[in-house]
C-alpha cells in the first residue's frame, strides 16, 4: 500500500464526515482485488463522493467515479432494505499497475468516535490520519498494538498523525483475529458540553439502553405466542428453553453485522410477524417473549472474533454481534461456568445464549465467544464482562476404535466418536452443511497419507439435534496393507486415526500467538486384535508432555492378543503466547513422533 489516508472533519453539531484515500501498487495477480472498492452505507452513513484511478504498467490510465459504481441492496427483506453496498470496479487493476481511490462518507451522528487502522496485511509506505475539529472541541486518543506517537504540528484545530513504512501483519495459520493484533488508533471526540462522549462502559450501556427503548414492548400477538409456546409448562426454566428454542429455530437469521446494519433493532412485534431478523433482532424478540413469561434478560453486545474488544477504550464500534444474558430463575440447577453461566455482581446469576446459532443448545456458548468480552446492558447502564472460558472437560471428543489386523496387513473395524459442548456444536455445523456424498470423504481425511486407500463401509449419526444428547458418529472402515511386513516381522502403527500433530508451528520465525477455537479434551482408545500366530516384539515408548496450557500423553500396552493404544490431548486455554511457542512446538513434535511410532510383531 502506497498511501493509507483518513481525514475526519467534525462540525459543531457533532456531524462527522470522513475522507478515505487509498493507493496500491499491484505486484502479483492475487492483488487484483485492490481494484474493487466496496462501501457499506445506509441512510445515516451515505456516501458523498467516490472516485477511482489506475495507472497501468503500459498504456493510458483510467478514471472512474460515483456514476460508474453500482448500489446493491444487501438483503431483499423489507426490514433491511436500507442496508446497502456501493461497489466500484477500477479498470486496469493488473500486476504492475498503481490503483487509487478516495471516497467521503457521513458517519453515524450518535457516535463521536473514530478508528484508524494503519497496519494492514501488506506493507504501508505512508499512513496518515488527520482530525479537523471545531473550536472548543478536544479529543482523547488510545493506541492499540502500537507505541504512542506524537502528533505533527498543523493549523488551528487540526491534528495529524503520520507513520512511514508500517510493516505488514503477516497472515499465519491459527493466529488471533487480524483486528486483535493490528496497530490502530482509537479516538474519542469531546465537544464543549461533553454530549455523546463515552467515558466508561456504563456510558455505552446507557446509550444502547436508550437506543433500544420501546423495541421490546409487548403486543397482543406477542402475548398470545408466548402463551401458546409455554402452555403446560410450569417451571420458569422450561419456559426459557421453549422460548429460546423457538427464536433460535423458527426465526430465520439474517447475517448482517451490527454497525453495518445499524445499532438499533427492529420492534419485537415486527420480527415475530416477519419471522426473520439479524442478531440484535433475534435477541430483541427473545427478550420481549421472556419478559411476558416473567423472566428478566439483558442485551449483550460482543464481537464475534475474540480479542477485538479493547477494554480500556469504551466504544460501541468494536461490537459486531448481539446475544442475550438471561437472569436464571430460582428453580434452575446451580450454575456452572462450563455451561455459559456466571454469577454477575451487578445483574445476578446469568446464562449467556446466542439465538442466532442453530447448533448450540440453550445453556452453552458458541466457541468463538468463549473468554470474550461482552457488554451486558441493563436498563440504566452496562458493564463490560468477560464471558466464561469453558473448560476442556466440557468440550470433549472421545473416540473408541475396535479393530482387527489380518496377517496380510489389512486393518478393519468399527469407530465410535462422541462429542460434547463446543466440539458437538462444531460437528453439527460442519456435518449438516456437507452434501451427503462428501461426508464419507471427510472421514477419509482422518487417515492422513492412507486416505486414498481407506474404504469407509458405513456411516451413521445419533442425536444430531442440538437439544438432544451428545451426537455420536459411528463408521466402519478397511485399509489394505496397513501393516508392512519385513521378513517374519509385521510393523503396525497403533495410532490408526486422526493426526493431532500440528505443523502450523514449523516456522521458527512465527510472530503471532497460537489461537485455539476453544479449550478442549480429545481422547483416543484404539484396540487392535492381532492376527493369530504373532507376538509383540517391541512396543512404542510412552509419551508424557505438559506445558500448562496444553498437555499430551500416550501409552501402548498388550492385553492378551489386543494391542491397546490410548492417548489424550488437553487444551486448557484459547491462546498460547509467543513466549511459549518454542515449548508448544516441542510438544507437537512429540505428538508427531508418537503418531508415527510402530509396534513390531514377530511371527511365532
Amino acid at each position: 500500500m502506497l498511501r493509507n489516508e483518513q481525514i475526519a472533519s467534525v462540525k459543531g453539531n457533532g456531524e462527522i464526515t470522513t475522507l478515505y484515500r487509498r493507493a496500491f501498487k499491484i505486484l502479483r495477480p492475487e492483488g487484483r482485488h485492490y481494484g474493487t472498492v466496496r462501501i457499506y452505507f445506509d441512510s445515516e452513513t451515505r456516501v458523498i463522493s467516490l472516485k477511482g484511478w489506475s495507472i497501468p504498467a503500459a498504456g493510458a490510465g483510467y478514471e472512474v467515479g460515483q456514476k460508474d459504481s453500482v448500489d446493491a441492496i444487501l438483503f431483499s427483506d423489507n426490514l433491511y432494505e436500507d442496508s446497502r453496498q456501493k461497489v466500484l470496479r477500477i479498470p486496469g487493476a493488473e500486476p504492475g499497475a498503481v490503483v487509487a481511490y478516495e471516497y467521503e462518507q457521513r458517519r453515524r451522528p450518535s457516535i463521536l468516535q473514530d478508528e484508524w487502522v494503519f497496519q494492514q496485511e501488506v506493507p504501508v509506505r505512508l499512513a496518515h490520519f488527520e482530525m479537523r475539529l471545531p473550536s472548543g472541541w478536544e479529543y482523547r486518543e488510545h493506541w492499540s498494538n502500537h507505541e504512542v506517537i506524537a502528533p505533527q504540528a498543523g493549523v488551528a484545530n487540526q491534528t495529524i498523525f503520520a507513520l512511514n513504512d508500517v510493516p505488514p501483519i503477516k497472515p499465519e495459520p491459527a493466529m488471533p483475529a487480524w483486528q486483535a493484533v493490528a496497530g490502530q488508533l482509537l479516538v474519542q471526540y469531546v465537544g464543549p458540553n461533553g454530549v455523546g462522549t463515552f467515558k466508561s462502559w456504563d456510558d455505552v450501556g446507557r446509550w444502547y439502553a436508550l437506543l433500544v427503548s420501546g423495541r421490546r414492548d409487548l403486543t397482543p400477538e406477542l402475548r398470545q405466542k408466548v402463551a401458546g409456546l409455554t402452555a403446560g409448562l410450569s417451571s420458569p426454566s422450561a419456559k426459557i428453553r421453549a422460548l429460546a428454542t423457538f427464536v433460535q429455530r423458527e426465526v430465520r437469521y439474517v447475517a448482517i453485522e451490527i454497525g453495518i446494519g445499524g445499532y438499533q433493532p427492529h420492534a419485537a412485534q415486527d420480527i415475530l410477524k416477519n419471522r426473520y431478523g439479524d442478531c440484535k433482532d433475534k435477541a430483541t424478540l427473545l427478550s420481549a417473549m421472556l419478559k411476558e413469561a416473567g423472566i428478566e434478560s439483558y442485551y449483550v453486545l460482543i464481537n464475534s472474533q475474540r480479542g477485538v474488544v479493547v477494554p480500556s477504550f469504551p466504544s460501541p464500534m468494536v461490537f459486531d454481534h448481539a446475544i442475550l444474558a438471561i437472569r436464571m430463575p430460582d428453580d434452575a440447577p446451580d450454575g456452572r461456568s462450563d455451561q455459559g453461566v456466571i454469577e454477575h455482581s451487578r445483574f445476578g446469576r446469568l446464562v449467556f445464549f446466542d439465538p442466532t446459532d442453530p447448533y448450540v443448545p440453550f445453556g452453552q456458548l458458541p466457541s468463538a465467544l468463549h473468554a470474550s468480552y461482552g457488554l451486558v446492558v441493563g436498563p440504566s447502564g452496562g458493564e463490560l464482562t468477560l464471558l466464561p472460558l469453558v473448560p476442556a472437560s466440557a468440550n470433549r471428543v472421545e473416540r473408541v476404535a475396535r479393530l482387527q489386523l489380518q496377517a496380510d496387513g489389512m486393518l478393519e473395524g468399527d469407530v465410535q466418536e462422541t462429542r460434547s459442548g463446543a466440539a458437538a456444536a462444531e460437528f453439527r455445523g460442519a456435518w449438516f452443511n456437507l452434501p451427503e456424498r462428501e461426508r464419507k470423504s471427510s472421514l477419509q481425511r482422518l487417515f492422513g497419507p492412507l486416505a486414498t486407500a481407506a474404504s469407509i463401509q458405513s456411516v451413521s449419526v445419533e442425536s444430531p439435534d442440538p437439544a438432544g444428547e451428545d451426537p455420536v458418529l459411528r463408521y466402519n472402515f478397511k485399509i489394505p496393507q496397513y501393516a508392512s511386513a519385513a521378513g517374519d516381522l509385521l510393523l503396525v502403527r497403533p495410532r490408526a486415526l486422526g493426526p493431532w500433530g500440528d505443523n502450523l508451528l514449523d516456522n521458527a520465525g512465527r510472530l503471532q500467538p497460537r489461537a485455539f477455537r476453544s479449550a478442549r479434551l480429545e481422547t483416543d482408545t484404539v484396540e487392535i486384535t492381532l492376527p493369530a500366530g504373532y507376538a509383540i516384539n517391541e512396543l512404542p515408548p510412552a509419551v508424557q508432555s505438559n506445558i500448562g496450557k496444553v498437555s499430551y500423553s500416550a501409552n501402548t500396552v498388550l492385553d492378551g492378543r489386543v494391542l491397546r493404544y490410548t492417548r489424550q490431548l488437553q487444551i486448557n486455554d484459547v491462546l498460547v503466547g509467543t513466549d511459549q511457542l518454542p515449548e508448544l512446538r516441542r510438544l507437537y513434535r512429540q505428538i508427531a513422533a508418537d503418531e508415527k511410532a510402530t509396534a513390531v510383531l514377530r511371527k511365532r
